[in-house]
């Protein structure tokens, strides 16, 4: 995987202000910044809702295991 060094940062950065405008960076930054923070609420929230998916049908595995187990006795 490619790393970016800062002297990249740089460059990217300043061709940014330059093709947005210096006036409209900051904006332009807000709203890459939101849109990051959105990314990061959904897949988190994706996340949550897998593991809690895997938990529920981890418990009622056992469940069945015992009721088996339970059965056979």
């Amino acid at each position: 995987m490619p790393q970016i060094g800062w002297f990249e940062i740089l460059i990217i950065v300043s061709i940014a202000i330059i093709v947005v405008g210096p006036k409209d960076f900051p904006v332009m930054l807000k709203k890459i910044g939101s849109w990051i923070g959105s990314v990061k609420k959904y897949v988190s929230s994706v996340q949550s809702e897998i593991s809690s998916l895997e938990n529920e049908e981890i418990i009622d595995n056992k469940k069945k295991e015992t009721k088996v187990d339970n059965n056979d006795i």
